[in-house]
Formats: C-alpha cells, structure tokens, sequence
C-alpha cells in the first residue's frame, strides 16, 4: 500500500509536469498557429515562457516532491544522489501523466484554432498538421540519430546546471527561494541556444505525454511512431544526457568544492 507521502510526491510530479506542459504548449500554440505569430519575431520570448512555467512548476510543487518533473532528472538523482529506485517507475508514470493531461487541456483551449490551421495549409492531424503545438520533431537537416546526439548534449547541459544549483556545498549556487528562478532561466537559454534542432524536448515527459494524447486524438502514427521512426529519440536522448551531465557534475566538479573539501 502506498503511503500517504509517497501519493502525494507522484501528484507532485503530476501537476509540475501539467503545469509546464499547459503553459508551455500553449506558448507553442501562439508559435504555430498564428500569423502573425507574436513569438515568430521575438523567439526568446517562447523559450522564456517555457523557462518561467518551470520556475513556477517548482514553486508549487518543489516543498511536495522536490520537482523533478523529469525522468531524465529522476534517473539522475537516483543514479548520483540516492532517490530510491523503487519510487523511479511511479515517478516516470506521474509525469507522463502530467504531460496527457496538459495537452488536453491546451487541446480543448486550442483546438478550433489547431481545426482552422489545418484547413488553411491543407493539413489532416495524420498528416502532423500542427503537431508542433504538442510534441517534438527535427528541425531541417537533423537526422534521428543527429537528434539523439543533440538530446544527450543539451540534456547534459540541463542536469549538470540543477546538480551545481541544488548542491548544498557549492557556495555559489542561488539560495533557495531563487534557485527556481535560475533553473526555469537554464531551460529557457537551452531553448535559445539550440531549440530549432530538434524543438529542445530535455525531458522524455515533456514529449512522451502530449504525444500520447495527440496519439488517440487524430494524430495517429504522426504521433507513434512519428516520421522516421522518431518517437524513442525524446526519451532516449534526454535519459542518456541526464546521466552524462549528472556524472560530469559529481566527477569533475564536485570533488574539488573547498566547501566540500574542509569537511573531508
């Protein structure tokens, strides 16, 4: 039976998920669907969104679960920090919930707007009409395979950032109250950086949940198993770069903190 604490961390993650995946979807939507899109000249200002729903997703969830909100996040910290790995499945399955469940709600809010796109480009879901509103695809030239690299990199990128932010020997990590805030700003500069290659999914949640949806909502294969075969990249890449950036932070830096070290 599952314990009263342990309930409430998976709804944690649930609803940090959802609320990331509702704002941030429905940041996409105004990308996508519109024309003039108010994100087309000012692309940061998407990648901000996605940043600022993390931050907020932290607030309210972070005192409950810690926020992973992210199973490439989860394996990390179980691998590197000690999480138990028997809370690791449940904790996958709460956030790709939260991801569903997110993309309904940016479905119903959304979806006169995705039906009149589609119909202006000639578009069916089946064909992907408007799947960018919910889930991630390769930019121009970006094989799967190039995707996959991508993913590792820049999800590396992610972890090593939130294992120095929440490291309590590093003296230069924000404090707490504002570590959220630097956390949804490193989601949003990898979003700047590099988030045309491959639309920066850095958490299998993110892209395995709306898939899912938009999967039994008219999308189809366009969803699973996508053009190519894409749909394993988005989990595969962030999982595999989670670890890479978790190890780069706990053996490349973490030994040689002087905080760490005078109480060696």
């Amino acid at each position: 039976m599952l314990s009263k604490a342990f309930v409430g961390e998976l709804i944690s993650e649930c609803i940090a998920v959802f609320i990331i995946i509702t704002i941030g979807c429905s940041a996409a939507a105004m990308y996508f669907l519109y024309d003039p899109s108010p994100y087309k000249t000012s692309y940061f200002g998407l990648c901000i969104t996605w940043g600022i729903a993390v931050t907020i997703a932290i607030y309210v969830t972070g005192a409950v679960s810690g926020t992973h909100a992210n199973p490439a996040v989860t394996l990390a910290l179980t691998v590197f920090r000690g999480f138990p790995v028997i809370k690791v499945v449940p904790f996958w399955l709460a956030q790709t919930l939260g991801g569903f469940l997110g993309a309904a709600v940016v479905y119903v809010m959304f979806q006169p707007v995705i039906d009149s796109f589609n119909a202006a480009q000639g578009l069916a879901r089946a064909d992907g009409g408007a799947s960018g509103v919910f889930f991630t695809s390769p930019g121009a030239g970006i094989t799967p395979i190039r995707a996959f690299i991508n993913e590792i990199v820049l999800t590396g990128m992610l972890v090593l950032g939130v294992f120095a932010i929440t490291e309590e020997y590093n003296t230069q990590a924000p404090q707490a109250n504002s570590g959220a805030l630097i956390i949804g700003l490193l989601v949003a500069c990898i979003g700047g950086g590099a988030g045309y290659l491959e639309g920066w999914p850095i958490n299998p949640a993110r892209d395995l949940g709306p898939r899912l949806f938009c999967f039994f909502n008219g999308w189809g294969s366009a969803a699973l198993p996508a053009a190519g075969n894409y749909w394993w990249v988005p989990i595969a890449g962030p999982l595999a770069g989670g670890i890479v950036g978790a190890a780069a932070y706990q053996f490349l830096i973490r030994p040689f903190l002087p905080a760490r070290a005078k109480l060696a």
